[in-house]
């Protein structure tokens, strides 16, 4: 089967995780939860941030008690729609008040409880990379951004070279938000496009329509011109010329990135329940591979590269967000179902947004469960989330950053994929070779 796509993360560590949680789009089909796990919130040590190339230098792991990224999650929509599972409330907007409040509080007492004796003396940490992901940030009130931009502002050091990421629904990019984002210094924004057609939009209960998307396109590149858009394909009913046509219309509007993911039926959403019932048809797997291999032909011809399994960018526009988790570099989040990474240990918050508000404003923790990584695992988890990326892993770093060297870790399975074709070796570089590419979730399971 075809591995489908992530880039959501954050929003679901443990349990699976994009740019989210258990993410009805997920990574490969199959594949451990690490895949989904890693989307959208990752950091670390110290290091050079370059907004393109996959510089050595920004392969050099921070040090492991020095988070640089953060990952925020707002847990509010409009609706849900029949495929997600991330964690969210719909239709909840009342509870954003406190949802601020107790992040407020959040935020102080983990900086304080678990912050090491380092960050303890910083009373704003400077991190380089933020993103706010959901739910739907824009869901929030003008004002409401503006209070979270503060409590972000307030806690943390940004600077003038932090890429500070926002998730938004094209439905709801009033001409005020976008004023408050960009003076807030938002310099980059992931619009949740999914389809440029309207039949589309409506099976996958979608608030917007393709007008909209035009008009929030060129309105929010007047005050913030890193635009990305994330597109989903293999929709009950979508066709390959369908889909050819969807990334034709992305690529004329110029965005700088586009990210693409298969839409996967997750248990527990409506959409499992329609396919159960025979209600709602699944794109078979020969399709779903002839729409991501038109992808993957068609952006790179219009000068998109790919450098990760879900994402493309114009030179220079990679995601340094999600970068920051593909190097396996620590990194704080906050908000239900976040997850953080530091000291050799991944924190998983609770998923129940009630459960999460609850705790948190008793004084309590938000965090539902702990998981320490051991060494072996720690490294195997570089090395999964290094094969994401079509840079790879490169041996000397690899070494360098984990202890392990590839071979003592894994010498047999990666030639024994190497052989089967979905590795490949270039120089002191391993990565997935194009076949790989649809098989990842293979790749990953053999591997972990």
């Amino acid at each position: 089967m075809i591995s489908r796509h992530v880039s959501r993360f954050q929003t679901a560590f443990p349990v699976p995780i994009s740019e989210k949680p258990d993410s009805a789009i997920t990574g490969p089909p199959g594949a451990t939860s690490l895949w989904k796990l890693f989307a959208t919130s990752f950091s670390g040590g110290r290091v050079e941030f370059y907004c393109g190339s996959a510089s050595k230098s920004y392969r050099t792991l921070r040090h492991v008690n020095q988070p640089r990224s953060l990952y925020i999650h707002v847990p509010f929509c409009a609706h849900r729609c029949g495929y997600c599972d991330f964690t969210l409330v719909a239709g909840k907007d009342h509870l954003a008040e406190k949802y601020l409040d107790a992040l407020s509080l959040e935020i102080d007492r983990e900086l304080q409880i678990h912050g090491d004796a380092e960050l303890a003396t910083q009373p704003k940490p400077e991190i380089d990379t933020v993103f706010f992901g959901g739910g739907t940030p824009t869901q929030l009130s003008a004002a409401q951004l503006k209070r979270l931009y503060a409590i972000v502002h307030d806690r943390f050091q940004l600077t003038s070279e932090t890429e500070f990421s926002v998730e938004a629904n094209p439905a709801r990019m009033t001409d005020e938000k976008i004023a408050v984002l960009a003076d807030a210094g938002v310099n980059r924004i992931s619009l949740g496009v999914q389809s440029f057609d309207d039949a589309t939009l409506t099976m996958l209960e979608r608030d917007h329509r393709r007008a909209d998307v035009f008009g929030c396109v060129d309105r929010v590149k007047v005050r913030i011109a890193n635009v990305s858009l994330d597109l989903i394909f293999a929709v009950p009913g979508q066709t390959l010329a369908l889909w050819e046509s969807t990334l034709q219309t992305a690529i004329d509007l110029s965005p700088t990135h586009l990210s693409t993911y298969g839409l996967t039926f997750e248990k527990g959403t409506a959409f499992w329940t329609r396919r159960e019932k025979g209600e709602l048809p699944q794109a078979s797997d020969d399709l779903e591979r002839q729409m991501y291999e038109v992808a993957m032909e068609k952006l790179a011809a219009a000068d998109f590269h790919q450098y990760e399994i879900s994402s493309f960018a114009r030179p220079g526009f990679r995601c340094r967000h999600n970068q920051v988790y593909w190097s396996g570099q620590t990194y704080f989040g906050f908000g239900p179902g976040a997850a953080s990474l530091m000291n050799n240990e991944r924190r998983q918050n609770h998923r129940s947004v009630t459960t999460w508000l609850k705790k948190v404003l008793a004084g309590e923790s938000a965090i539902g469960d702990v998981e320490k990584l051991d060494p072996e695992s720690r490294a195997r988890e570089l090395l999964v989330l290094g094969l994401r990326t079509n840079d790879g892993v490169e041996r000397a770093w690899f070494q360098e950053t984990s202890g392990y060297g590839l071979n003592d870790l894994a010498g047999e399975t990666i030639n024994r994929l190497i052989e089967k074709g979905l590795l490949e070796e270039t120089g002191s570089t391993i990565r997935l070779s194009h076949e790989g590419r649809f098989l990842a979730d293979t790749v990953a399971g053999e591997l972990l």
